[in-house]
């Protein structure tokens, strides 16, 4: 683990450079608005070790999938999530000479990411050749209000000399992702222009073979240059290349001014429209925000974050280090998502990070519609399912390509606009429990908000292609007198090609049961509806929905009857079965290990069994889920990001309070402290939002029962107390718990019945109601 980073309640601190370390730091002060987001590199030139970033929502590039040998149904290609243009670049130079921090001496340096207002911040005092001193200090922000823009305020303050200080804002084009092969870019010029303070670039994606549309982004800039904040008469030298527009701006600079620069920037992309249209959009868009001058975009921005952080905002006393992890989580999940465009989705790196590719993953679905469920308005994860349902001819293709008929669906493992893209076979052909996340979500969806007109208008025929796919994927076996299903690859990604994986053919047979019960209750109450549905999918309705209760009754589960746990699939028992106490010399093992011998390993990265025991917990009595968290979790190495958040949550509702706050920790704090030593590479968006449901669902105990929140908290030890909020069915609610009591605070204008430790406590709209303990 890493322990550079100062524990603050509300910031992000990096006192002293760290330069080892840049690229970690890079990658916690990222920043973000739903649009566009870039990682916290510095704005003038660093030559040290960096990974530049900056990114739009939606835009990729279908780069070609490179194997060593071709497998049928394979994606053809690989989605990149393309680094764009470089809009925050002001390259300085005193005198002759071009600041740079790897060059220079650092006398102090403190980066701030500032996640009350969304602003990050940095000074540096560096000493230049022949001794010259200066300040350096810059304050930036991706608005939350103008979502296609970003400001900044960059200043550098001769401390000992008087002389010439050159300053130049610039877009850059010529950008590459790290993973490009012998450096390539993704990215053709359209056009570019610029005028005394002022510049554009529009670029498109290269032509690729496999139909996807050519991205065009548009980026502008305009700056003004300041002394002491007053406005001085200057020449911006505009500059003409390839990819990269500047204006460079020479000031005579006095010891102890500050030479100031103000840079207004905006993303704007289609996939639609003339490049001219897309341009005069951007400097439309780039006037409006330019008129408004820095300040007013600031306090804007700010009034926009300070609104979310009312509903979302998890307040922990006495333990800073707890209170740092969460709110760092939360932060980085409002900024990536919004929720106000369905056709975008949580990246798994969001705006920190390349890796990966894709916009989407099971993540999604399985941990972050709970989050926006309690945190945001309803719409917001409605989007994220409707997102689902524009894809399901996509779904349908893909299992079509794979040999499944009929309309059997099959959401991919990855994906930016419905296909699959994923290239890893193991994953892409056989890590199918992705289907069964989305129809939980449908079902997560309509059982917290009570909304069922996505269900029955969208849902349904998601529902229908999945059991689809379920039906056709699962045969009968003989020898087992069972359906089963073969060669798998379930949650835990260190067993391949395994036979009936426990937490798949759960989800499979819990998904046809509740497809049954959808299409029953729809031909109850809307058999029009259900006519409707039926002549467009085809639908059988004795006939497929016979075979779906007959694999519903007839389903193989692996079970041990000696330990009287779930196998996590049909040979885990032939392993040798060791604790990670026992290798704790080679943790982690997805560095130190040959995949083979990971393979052959009890080893579990993420939470499998488990998994399914976190979803269906109501399925389940506690004796059960104890003897399957004490086998499993000794085993378990949590070298996914998506696996302490389920073991909190676990733990927690085992009375396991010390294992639940261990794993707390771990999930708060993983990017912050860099657990799994890969922080460098970008942030764990989607697992963040386990964060906060190891709070909320662990901690506090939520959970739904019959159409009413139940809520049964306790408090760690470590902590004093804590206070959360939650919405429900147009109720918000501030919940506090101490050691002696819990508070229930109706902060809506809805009256709300809720269960507390099992009894019903209602609170009237504006009310609070406390219960000793």
């Amino acid at each position: 683990m890493k322990n550079y980073i100062t524990q603050d309640e509300w910031c992000i601190v990096e006192d002293g450079f760290h330069e080892a370390h840049n690229e970690i730091s890079e990658s916690l002060m990222s920043l973000g608005n739903g649009r566009m987001g870039q990682r916290g590199n510095f704005e003038e030139a660093y030559s040290g070790k960096t990974l530049l970033g900056n990114y739009v929502a939606g835009v990729y590039f279908p780069d070609k999938t490179r194997v060593g040998w071709w497998k049928n149904g394979y994606p053809d290609y690989f989605a990149k999530v393309l680094n764009a243009c470089n809009w925050v670049g002001i390259d300085v130079k005193i005198g002759e000479e071009t600041l740079d921090l790897h060059k220079g001496m650092i006398e102090d340096f403190r980066r701030v990411l500032h996640m009350k207002e969304g602003i990050l911040e940095r000074t540096a005092t560096v000493v230049m050749s022949e001794g010259r001193r200066i300040r350096i200090s810059s304050s930036r922000f991706c608005s939350m209000a103008d979502d296609r823009a970003a400001a900044i305020r960059y200043s550098v303050t001769p401390l000992n000399f008087n002389g010439p200080i050159t300053v130049t804002p610039y877009l850059d084009g010529n950008v590459f992702n790290r993973d490009s092969n012998y450096d390539e870019s993704f990215w053709n010029e359209l056009h570019r222009e610029t005028s005394f303070s002022e510049g554009y670039l529009v670029m498109e994606t290269k032509p690729n073979p496999y139909g996807v549309e050519q991205f065009k982004v548009a980026t502008g800039m305009r700056f003004d240059v300041k002394v002491n904040e007053l406005k001085k008469d200057y020449q911006a030298l505009p500059i003409r290349n390839e990819k990269y527009v500047a204006g460079t701006v020479t000031m005579e600079v006095q010891e102890g001014q500050e030479l100031i620069v103000y840079k207004y920037a905006v993303n704007l992309s289609t996939t639609t429209g003339e490049v001219a249209l897309l341009r005069d959009q951007a400097k439309a868009y780039l006037d409006r925000v330019y008129e408004k001058g820095f300040e007013q975009m600031r306090a804007e921005h700010i009034q926009a974050w300070a609104e979310k952080w009312e509903r979302n905002d998890i307040i922990i006393e006495g333990d800073i280090a707890a209170q740092q992890g969460i709110r760092f989580n939360i932060f980085h999940l409002q900024q990536t998502y919004t929720g106000e465009d369905e056709t975008l989705n949580i990246g798994p790196k969001g705006f920190t990070g390349e890796k990966y590719g894709g916009s989407t993953y099971w993540d999604t679905e399985a941990y972050c519609i709970p989050f926006y469920l309690a945190t945001s308005d309803s719409k917001v994860a409605r989007n994220l399912l409707v997102y689902r349902y524009k894809h399901l001819e996509k779904a349908i293709e893909n299992a079509q390509k794979l040999g499944f008929d009929n309309g059997a669906a099959l959401y991919p493992m990855v994906t930016m606009n419905g296909e699959e893209c994923h290239n890893e076979w193991e994953i892409t052909f056989e890590e199918i429990h992705r289907n069964g996340a989305i129809a939980f979500a449908i079902y997560d969806y309509t059982r917290y908000t009570g909304d069922e007109s996505y269900v029955n208008e969208l849902g349904v025929e998601v529902l229908i292609g999945i059991s689809r796919f379920w039906k056709q994927r699962v045969h009968w076996s003989t020898q087992q007198e069972k359906y089963v299903m073969l060669g798998v690859t379930g949650p835990n990604e260190y067993e391949n090609n395994v036979n009936n994986n426990w937490y798949t053919n759960y989800i499979a047979v819990w998904t046809l049961k509740y497809t049954l019960t959808v299409i029953n209750k729809l031909w109850e109450t809307n058999s029009s509806r259900l006519n409707e549905v039926i002549f467009k999918t085809n639908f059988d309705l004795n006939g497929e929905m016979g075979d779906w209760r007959h694999i519903v009754d007839h389903m193989y589960f692996p079970y041990d009857e000696h330990r009287r746990v779930f196998l996590q699939q049909q040979g885990f028992l032939d392993k040798e079965l060791l604790h990670v106490n026992d290798i704790a010399e080679h943790r982690p093992i997805n560095q130190k290990w040959s995949w083979d011998r990971i393979l052959r390993s009890c080893f579990i990265k993420q939470a499998d069994v488990l998994q399914g025991i976190y979803l269906f917990e109501e399925d389940f009595q506690e004796d059960e889920i104890r003897r399957n968290f004490e086998f499993y979790e000794p085993m378990t190495v949590h070298e996914s990001s998506l696996s302490p958040c389920v073991h909190s949550i676990l733990a927690a509702r085992l009375g396991l309070k010390e294992k639940a706050y261990e794993m707390y920790l771990r999930t708060a704090r993983l990017d912050l402290d860099d657990y799994n030593n890969d922080t460098e590479d970008g942030l764990h968006i989607t697992s963040m939002a386990g964060t906060w449901m190891s709070v909320v669902k662990g901690f506090a105990g939520q959970r739904t029962q019959d159409g009413l929140l139940l809520l049964q908290p306790y408090i760690p030890e470590q902590w004093e107390a804590y206070t959360f909020r939650i919405g429900y069915r147009g109720s918000l609610l501030s919940v506090r718990v101490t050691k002696a009591a819990v508070s229930v605070q109706n902060i809506s204008e809805v009256d709300l019945s809720l269960l507390l430790y099992g009894q019903r406590l209602f609170v009237g709209a504006g009310k609070t109601e406390t219960v000793e303990l």
